[in-house]
């Protein structure tokens, strides 16, 4: 069976297609838009704008799948049309417009395929799942293979960018508000363990890039995919901006375009929250998982739909919230923790943009999505 899941994320809006043997996985397709829907939040609403990049990539989607002749769908969303207060009505629209039907994830949701997903082959039983999105950052605290508490955190890459940098690269006083907001959102959680978790499982495209520098600046292996805690710090501090402007080094510039071209304005935000959590929890190491929400959707609802049906997960208070209110509703802008409202659009230099620009992760050879998605399907014929 070819199976394509559709996931609609703060930072990218991404369309891959798998092919589904048994409990096994083979991914025959994988194409990003970098659409950055968290930038298009005004007000705690997503605007008209953002509602139609949308509709124009799930449309761009629409085709390659119809090409593929691929009937098997799933589309879900994360937070960027979850922290919001018009989501149900965006969803509306975006269904109506597109015929694409969008489940939007609560951040319990989200956190656990998660974690199905990226534990489904790992030999560590326990510690702590990380998952930093644009607009939100999931945890997972488990222990024996079964999840202990799961927790959705309002700030993530891309929103915590638009929030606190002023330029391309966050400074000094910038990244020490990026990790006070961080250990503001966790100080409003009451029942967060915040015991040693020296493993960590890192999932999601700002840990997976971090462990692209990580292997450049340390003359490692292509295919490492551990970090060690104190690197993350030592990669911040190399990157970072010294300066009270919107200058920065060409060596920065060059480490940047060799390794995350589509995230150079996201990355040290991505960090900077990662390194802030590795620091709470006393971490020690981090294991860069390949697999995450997408795979644990399809080992939870198609694969193994009963084996993997919810387990009693603790449900996370904030300081404040009353007694049986839900921690996170599937389609509403959590009540209590809501998204930082987003800032003006930081500028950037010029020739840093042109240069990003060129780039960009979507310009995908058609001759080799045709040949692998083919290759799969006639495999299965």
């Amino acid at each position: 069976m070819v199976h394509a899941i559709i996931d609609i994320g703060s930072n990218s809006i991404r369309l891959a297609i798998y092919k589904v043997d048994e409990d096994q996985l083979t991914i025959l397709l994988n194409k990003k838009y970098t659409a950055g829907l968290a930038a298009y939040v005004k007000n705690e609403e997503m605007t008209q704008v953002g509602i139609d990049k949308t509709c124009e990539v799930l449309d761009e989607f629409k085709v390659l799948l119809d090409a593929f002749h691929i009937t098997n769908v799933s589309a879900f969303a994360t937070a960027a049309l979850r922290n919001i207060s018009n989501s149900a009505a965006a969803i509306e629209q975006i269904t109506k417009k597109t015929g694409v039907v969008v489940t939007v994830l609560s951040g319990t949701e989200e956190a656990t395929l998660d974690f199905i997903g990226a534990t489904h082959a790992t030999q560590t039983k326990t510690g702590l799942l990380l998952d930093i999105g644009g607009a939100s950052t999931e945890l997972v605290l488990y222990e024996d293979g079964l999840i202990v508490n799961a927790v959705s955190l309002p700030i993530g890459s891309l929103n915590a960018y638009g929030q606190y940098v002023h330029y391309l690269l966050p400074n000094k006083s910038e990244r020490k508000a990026i990790k006070e907001a961080v250990l503001a959102e966790l100080s409003k959680i009451t029942d967060l363990d915040s015991a040693k978790q020296a493993f960590v499982c890192g999932v999601g495209g700002s840990i997976r890039a971090a462990g692209k520098i990580n292997n450049y600046l340390f003359n490692l292996p292509l295919d490492t995919d551990e970090i060690k805690a104190p690197n993350v710090k030592k990669m911040i501090k190399l990157l970072e901006n010294d300066e009270e402007d919107d200058l920065i080094s060409s060596e920065t510039l060059n480490i940047l375009l060799k390794t995350v071209p589509d995230r150079i304005e996201t990355i040290l935000p991505g960090m900077i929250i990662l390194h802030t959590l590795i620091k709470y929890f006393k971490s020690e190491t981090i294991v860069v998982s390949k697999s995450g929400v997408r795979e644990g959707y399809l080992y939870k609802n198609i694969i193994f739909p009963k084996k993997t049906s919810d387990k009693s997960i603790p449900t996370n208070k904030t300081k404040g919230q009353a007694k049986g209110e839900p921690a996170s509703q599937p389609t509403d802008a959590q009540k209590v923790r809501k998204m930082p409202k987003a800032a003006k659009t930081p500028r950037a230099p010029k020739i840093a943009k042109e240069m990003a620009d060129k780039t960009k992760p979507e310009k995908i050879e058609q001759e080799k999505i045709v040949a692998e998605v083919q290759d799969g399907q006639s495999k299965e014929s």
